[in-house]
Formats: structure tokens, sequence, C-alpha cells
């Protein structure tokens, strides 16, 4: 494919982008900082596209892009690429994580107790027109809890591979240098796990949703069910450099989804089946449908199929949100060169040799 540059017109790029910011209204530290404070989910999602948990600064991408999400994670993940990574954080076990919301779909009963958390889920979905007409915000008054919540939660495959449910599985215990890492590694395939895993953390989230519900409807090799969806904070553990002493840096916002499907194993010993997805930030339809996506491409590989949603190929690639966004933007970019290579080529055809506007391709005056 020809890219053909733009020239002369350096005044009117110019121009074109102070009236794009000049309509988005001025970009200050207080626009940011509402938007901090106004859209955590929305800083959530640009956070985990751009692989940076930075919450001021994606708030900063979200405001300088004008709520343009795909803009936005590739002006953060730009700034990513510009920072040194200084050291690797300890991994964080699910039962260690400070739990907020853990709820699963395939148990009634669950060792720890289902927690609802923050969620909509039960909600009605009635705009709240009083807020405009200065009535303020409807609140509803809760019934006190009969006991507080606890702060954290045994892992649900832990007790479902004591049972005899899931698979025992040999941990993986590689850290720092030693991971797989695709932001700065190339993406190859068959692609390693972990490069598997980061790629549907850091992927579209709507691209995910559009795949992952593509097998719910059948498209598919599974039935997914939810063992599990979890909210909370996991600590970022470090070692002092210095003096070698364990520390913790701060906490980060997570969500992680399992996925089971029954049926597994040989037709002896049947069991269930484990799909996983975890990302920065609070996102649930993204990890329960990358967690299904993760689970189906498994099973793919097992199967041969070769349906789209089914190779990682293509999940990953096509999730992908700055390459894929940015090859379909570019098409605005001037292709004057190779569509008029394929009008002569239709003249041609047409036996029009003398290039003579074909039907519909006179310029306007």
């Amino acid at each position: 494919m020809a890219y053909v540059a733009a020239r002369g017109g350096e005044n009117a790029i110019i121009e074109s982008e102070q009236l794009f910011h000049d309509l988005n209204g001025p970009l200050t530290a207080e626009k940011v900082r509402v938007i901090m404070e106004t859209v955590p989910y929305l800083l959530d999602r640009v956070m985990g596209e751009a692989s940076l948990y930075a919450p001021e600064l994606a708030a900063l991408a979200i405001a300088q892009s004008g709520g343009e999400l795909y803009e936005a994670a590739l002006l953060l993940r730009a700034y990513r690429t510009t920072q040194p990574r200084l050291e690797y954080a300890a991994v964080t076990e699910q039962g260690e994580m400070l739990t907020v919301r853990r709820i699963s779909a395939a148990f009634k009963d669950i060792p720890g107790g289902q927690v609802l958390g923050p969620t909509l889920d039960y909600s009605h979905r009635v705009l709240n027109l009083g807020v405009l007409t200065g009535e303020g915000a409807v609140r509803h008054e809760a019934t006190p809890a009969p006991e507080a919540a606890q702060p954290t939660y045994p892992a649900l495959a832990d007790w479902q591979r004591k049972v005899g449910l899931l698979p025992e599985v040999t941990p993986d215990t590689r850290t720092g240098h030693s991971v797989p890492d695709l932001t700065r590694e190339p993406l190859l395939f068959p692609p390693a796990r972990a490069h598997e895993l980061q790629g549907l953390a850091r992927a579209d989230t709507g691209g995910l949703l559009t795949l992952g519900y593509s097998i719910m409807r059948g498209y598919g090799l599974i039935h997914p069910t939810v063992n599990e969806v979890r909210l909370g904070y996991a600590e970022v553990n470090l070692t002092h450099p210095a003096t070698g002493v364990a520390f913790s840096a701060g906490r980060v916002r997570v969500s992680q989804a399992e996925i089971v499907t029954e049926f597994a194993g040989d037709s002896k010993t049947p069991e269930l089946a484990l799909g996983f997805c975890a990302t920065l930030g609070w996102n649930e339809v993204k990890v329960i449908a990358g967690g299904t996506l993760d689970m189906n491409m498994q099973k793919a590989a097992d199967h041969g199929e070769k349906h789209p949603a089914h190779t990682p190929e293509f999940v990953l690639y096509h999730t992908e949100t700055v390459e894929a966004s940015g090859f379909c933007i570019h098409f605005k970019l001037p292709h004057y060169v190779t569509f008029q290579s394929a009008l002569d080529a239709m003249r041609q055809v047409r036996g029009n040799p003398q290039g003579v506007n074909l039907p519909g391709s006179e310029v306007p005056a």
C-alpha cells in the first residue's frame, strides 16, 4: 500500500489542530482533576488498554484527546515508551488481594462467601433527570450490613483443585526479567502463554466484547460459566535495591475473571477447564469476554478449529487497540495515487484508455 505525503498544508494542519482543542475547551489542571474524580471506570479502561497504571496521566490523556479513547490510549502508551523500567514487582496472589467485589455464577456458596461490592447489575436503567432540574441525585437508604466484609478471600480455583473439579497445575515461578513482556518483545505465533494473557489484558474492550459475544452466541466451542469475577486492589510489592527489604509501593485497581466449561479431560475422568483474564483497573465486561476467549483458544488448539474467535492470531491482532485504530484511521490520509491507479485499471478493462472520466468520477468545479 502506498502512503502519500501531504505537502504545502502545514498552516492548515496547525489551524486544524488548534480548532480541535478550541472546541474541547481549555486544557487545565482543574479539568484533569474533575475527570479523575468523576469517571474512574473510564480511567480504568484507558489505563488497561495503555498498559500503564497512572490515573492522573490517564485523566490528562482523556482531557487532551477530548474523550476520544483510542487517542487517549495512544497518548498514554507513547508516554509509557519513554519511561525506563526501574524494578519488577513481586507476584500478587488472588488470596492476597484487597477484594471489594467477588462473585461466582457457578456456585451459590463459595469458600469465603459472595461479596456483591460496587455494581449496577441490579439497578433500573433510568436516567436521573432530577439532576438536570436541580433536584439532586436520588439516594437509597440501605440497611446496615450484619457484619463487615473481610479484606481478602481465597481463590475459588484452589478449592476446586482440592476437590478434584480442576486439574492440578504447576505454578509458574518466573519473575522479573525471565517473564515474557509483550510491551518490549514482538508477538510471535503460536504465542507464549504470558504474551496471550498480556495481549488480552491490554486489548480493546469493545473488540474483546465483540469476539467474546460471538462465542457466547454459539460461534465458539464452549458454553462459558463465570467461575469467579473479582475486583480489588493489588499491592505493588518491591524489594529495596540497597537494603533488600520488601516493601509496598502502593496499590493498583485490578479486575480478573475465571471462566469454566464442563467436560474437559477424558471420558472416564471429566473435569472442568479454566479460562482466565485480568487487567489493570475495574473492567468486568472486558475480563469476562477475555476469559471466554482464552478458554476458547485453548480448546481450539486441541480441536484444530480455525474460526476467527478460535485463533490467537486473529484475536490478539484484531483487538490490539493502537494498531487496529491507527490502521483504520490512516485511511483518511491521502491515497490519491493508489486510487487513481485503480481507476486507470478500470478504464483499461472498459476500453477507455484515453482517460475519459468514468460515470460518477467527475471532479466538481
